[in-house]
This record gives structure tokens, C-alpha cells and sequence, in this order.
């Protein structure tokens, strides 16, 4: 006698919706010994000074070198390259000038490599971004062409420097300020050399260096050669106070640049962005030795809202180009799933929802059914929710559950008495005898349900419900395939493995995604 049928569940969950190698890019700890803090308190009282009265002096010199380059040549409109005397000062005096500074300020450059023409390479990539400092880059490679705000350009005395670089702006005001970025950027990468190269941080944000979060597209959509730049900073805290050696006296932290070979774009690269962007990314990486992930900035933007809706920030790390792109989401979409889930999380410890608490905010007991859907949910079987998972899970379990069918069914087996629409009673009956739900939870459940408090509950009510509510029409799934099982325990073996066998197939099409 063959054995009793088990139950299928969900197949392994695809390797590309796995957590990434690097949870949280965006925080920072450091933490300094006893020892360490006083070093630097007693080095400072010497040092900062010091360093303040020469970066002065610096200062006092850059500022007139700066309004002499910039004088009348417009920054808006019909703008031209700096040519001639205005070029030479810009990338020889006001270069040397802005070393100096840095030198002045502690930093060390150490420079590996050979940086290439802007007829060879329009375009230096720089990687990874973490500091305000990271500007030093530009003084090293001449003062090339950044990306700037708008804004920036009014800031008091550094502003005279920004208008040095010639920068392509970005405005927040302006609706087409993206466009008109791209179109600037990729004007001036074929212009063949009468523009300096294009200095750009294509990720876009600050990290703690630990990983390369995603590439935004703007150095790669002109499709020219490339040349990656990466920076390392070497020392988490390296204090070199030797009073014998008046340069060492003044070296706070070193910089390591590296100027890597050119990468030049294939014919399909040309046509996708994304596609030389990861290509030069994962070069970076690999010089870097460190892992890639799918990272932006709109993670740190969910981080903010995760810390506003008073749920730990790391909470709204997603990984939101990978999530947005496989799932087709936007952002509105992440940010209303993230608040639905701090409804349920806001009182957990750590962000994360158990079963208790899941069943808690359906207003249900945990029975077989909540059970099999939660673990559909927690996709690294720890026993707890997080937000990464409630999205995936939200997205390609219960969202695809909410057809028109799947409700109309869902309503017809309340309404027994099939007079469109369930009476408190009958919805009582159902939820008593299938999933064991209490009195009380059930009068708060056909309360929500029950918009216009008519003392029962027409089917838009009930379809409008579960458009806010897609869990519960995957649980309801989850119970009917439950029953259906039951059901085919009680049938011949030949039976039982053809219908094994089919409802192994659609549960593997249920739970997983095309990559």
C-alpha cells in the first residue's frame, strides 16, 4: 500500500530575490577606544589650529584665482568650454591651490594608475562615494566637469569654486531637469575633447564602502568609453603625529585613487545602459574586492520613512531596483506597502512580524490555512516577517490571488442565502467553522468590511476590502487548496498522483517569478 500523500509546498525560493551579500550599505559604526579618543582630543588641541589658520591663508589666496577665471563668462544658456588662460589656471593654479587645501586639512593622495585624454575616455566613473571629501578626486584629475545642484552655485566662496568646474546643473524646480541633465552630459562626452572630461558618481548617494549599490544610468546612456576611477581609504582612524618629519606632521588620512584601464562599450551596450553600467561596476567591485548589491537611493528614502512610521530604519531596505524591476513596482507602491506593514510591525521588536502578530492584525487565530501563508511569506524560514519579504510576498502571492473570480467565489460561499449580500450571521458561520475565528474578532472584521455600517455587507464593499487587504484573498486560496487536499486523501492512489502532481505545478507557478 502505497503511503499517505504530503502535502506540496512552495518550491525554493529563486536565488535573485535572496537577500543581498551586503544587508545595510548606508550606516556607518565606528567605534573608538578610550585610548583613541584621547589621542585624538590632545592631537587635536595642537593640530586643528594649526590646520585652520593655513587652510585660511589657502583660502584667502584660491578665492581671487577663482573670481578671476569665472569673470564674465556666463554659467546658463549657450555655455562654451573655458579655453586658453581661463583653462590653464582652472586645471594648473587653482588645481595645485585646491591640493594644497586638502593637504592643509590632513589628507594624504596616493595615485595608482594613468588617467586617460577626454578624447579617450569622456566620462571618469568614481566609486565608491562616502564622504563630502570624495570632491578631492577632481583637483587630482584636473578640475573636470561635475553634476551639480543648481543651488550650489550661490554658496558663499565655494560656490565661486563650483563655477570653476562648469558644471551641468540640476534642477529641482525645473520638471525637465533629468532630460536636460542627460542631454548636457551626453553633449559633452562627443564633443571630442572641446570639454573637459565629466566627472560623475554614478551611485548616486553616500555608502560605507562595504559594497557598490546600483549604478545610476547618466555616465553610460551616451554610450562612449568609460574610464573607472575607485577610491579607498585605507585607515579607519590613522594619526601620524611624528614631529621630526614636517610631512607627516600634517597627514591625517590617506586617500588611495586608482585610475583603471578604459572600458569601452560593445554595440549592445551602446543600446543598454544598465547593461555597461553593471559591466563597469562589477570591474570596480572586483578591483575593490567587494560585492555588488541592488542598493539606490530610494532605499535610503524608505530607510527615512521606516524611521518615521517608528519602525528600525534598516527595516526599509529593500533593495529597491531589483524589487521595483522583477516586480514591477514604483515607488508609491513600496511606500504604501511599507506603511501597511508598520501596522502590523509597529510594536515588534527588531521590525519583524511573527505569527502571532500576523494573525493578530487579520484578526484571525492561527490555524493551517494562516500558517501555510505565513510561511509562504518568510522566505528564509526564521519564523519571522520582515518588510523585504511582506513586499515579495504582498506582490507575487496575494496580489495575484485578488482576481475578480477568486472574489466572487469568496462571496458567494458567505452569501448563503445568495440575496446579494452576507448578513452578520452568515459571515459569523463561515469564519466559526473554517477558520476557528472568535466572536469578537468577528464583529471588528465585518465592521471594517461594512463601510457604510448598513448591517451587512454588499459584494463592492467586500471586493473594495480586499483591494486594501490582497492577504486575505491568498489565505482564502490557501484554505480552499487546504480543503481540496482533504479531499483527495480520501481518493484512489491513481488519483492521488495525478492530482499531486498537477497541484505541484501550480503552486511552483504561484510562489515563483520569471527572472
Amino acid at each position: 500500500m502505497p503511503p499517505p500523500p504530503q502535502r506540496v509546498f512552495a518550491l525554493p525560493r529563486q536565488q535573485s530575490l535572496l537577500l543581498p551579500a551586503v544587508i545595510n550599505p548606508f550606516i556607518q559604526d565606528t567605534h573608538l577606544t578610550k585610548a583613541a579618543i584621547i589621542k585624538c582630543v590632545l592631537l587635536g588641541i595642537i593640530l586643528v589650529p594649526i590646520r585652520a589658520v593655513l587652510m585660511s591663508l589657502v583660502l584667502m589666496v584660491t578665492w581671487p584665482v577663482a573670481v578671476l577665471i569665472t569673470l564674465n563668462h556666463p554659467l546658463k544658456g549657450a555655455v562654451e568650454p573655458m579655453t586658453g588662460w581661463r583653462r590653464v589656471m582652472c586645471r594648473r593654479v587653482l588645481a595645485a591651490l585646491g591640493r594644497t587645501y586638502y593637504f592643509c586639512m590632513g589628507f594624504r593622495v596616493v595615485v595608482k594608475g594613468k588617467q586617460v585624454d577626454s578624447t579617450v575616455a569622456p566620462i571618469l566613473a568614481v566609486a565608491p562615494h562616502s564622504t563630502f571629501f570624495d570632491g578631492i578626486v577632481c583637483l587630482v584629475a584636473g578640475l573636470p566637469s561635475t553634476v551639480s545642484r543648481v543651488e550650489n552655485l550661490a554658496t558663499p566662496i565655494f560656490g565661486r569654486f563650483v563655477r570653476c568646474l562648469q558644471p551641468v546643473l540640476v534642477s529641482r524646480k525645473d520638471p525637465d531637469s533629468r532630460k536636460n541633465t542627460i542631454q548636457e552630459i551626453e553633449s559633452r562626452a562627443k564633443s571630442k575633447g572641446r570639454w573637459p572630461q565629466v566627472l560623475i558618481f554614478p551611485e548616486g548617494t553616500c555608502t560605507n564602502r562595504s559594497c557598490l549599490i546600483t549604478f545610476k544610468q547618466g555616465a553610460f546612456v551616451p554610450g562612449v568609453p568609460v574610464q573607472p576611477v575607485i577610491m579607498r581609504y585605507p585607515n579607519k582612524l590613522v594619526i601620524y603625529f611624528l614631529l621630526n618629519r614636517l610631512r607627516d606632521l600634517f597627514c591625517l588620512f590617506f586617500l588611495f585613487l586608482q585610475f583603471l584601464p578604459t572600458q569601452i562599450p560593445t554595440e549592445e551596450e551602446k543600446k543598454s545602459p544598465p547593461l555597461f553600467a553593471s559591466r563597469v561596476r562589477q570591474t570596480m567591485a572586483q578591483t575593490l574586492a567587494v560585492p555588488v548589491t541592488d542598493h539606490t537611493y530610494e532605499d535610503c528614502r524608505l530607510m527615512i520613512s521606516a524611521g518615521e512610521l517608528t519602525l528600525p530604519m534598516e527595516a526599509g531596505l529593500v533593495e529597491f531596483t531589483k524589487i521595483s524591476r522583477k516586480l514591477n513596482l514604483k515607488w508609491d507602491n513600496v511606500k504604501k506597502d511599507l506603511e501597511g506593514f508598520a501596522a502590523i510591525a509597529g510594536s515588534c521588536k527588531g521590525g519583524r512580524i511573527t505569527i502571532e502578530e500576523f494573525a493578530k492584525f487579520l484578526k484571525l487565530p492561527v490555524n493551517p490555512a494562516l500558517e501555510e501563508l505565513f510561511a509562504l511569506f518568510d522566505r528564509n524560514g526564521d519564523g519571522t516577517i520582515d518588510f523585504r519579504e511582506y513586499v515579495i510576498g504582498v506582490t507575487i502571492l496575494c496580489r495575484p490571488a485578488n482576481t475578480e473570480d477568486v472574489l466572487r467565489m469568496a462571496f458567494q460561499l458567505f452569501d448563503i442565502d445568495k440575496d446579494e449580500k452576507i448578513t452578520r450571521e452568515e459571515f459569523s458561520a463561515l469564519l466559526r467553522s473554517a477558520l476557528g475565528v472568535s466572536n469578537v474578532n468577528m464583529a471588528k472584521l465585518f465592521k471594517e468590511i461594512d463601510a457604510d455600517h448598513s448591517g451587512f455587507i454588499t459584494f463592492t464593499e467586500f471586493h473594495n476590502f480586499a483591494m486594501v487587504h490582497p492577504e486575505y484573498a491568498k489565505l482564502f486560496s490557501t484554505y480552499l487548496e487546504l480543503q481540496r487536499y482533504q479531499a483527495i486523501q480520501e481518493a484512489t492512489p491513481g488519483d492521488l498522483e495525478l492530482t499531486g502532481s498537477a497541484e505541484k505545478q501550480e503552486e511552483s507557478t504561484s510562489d515563483k517569478k520569471d527572472d
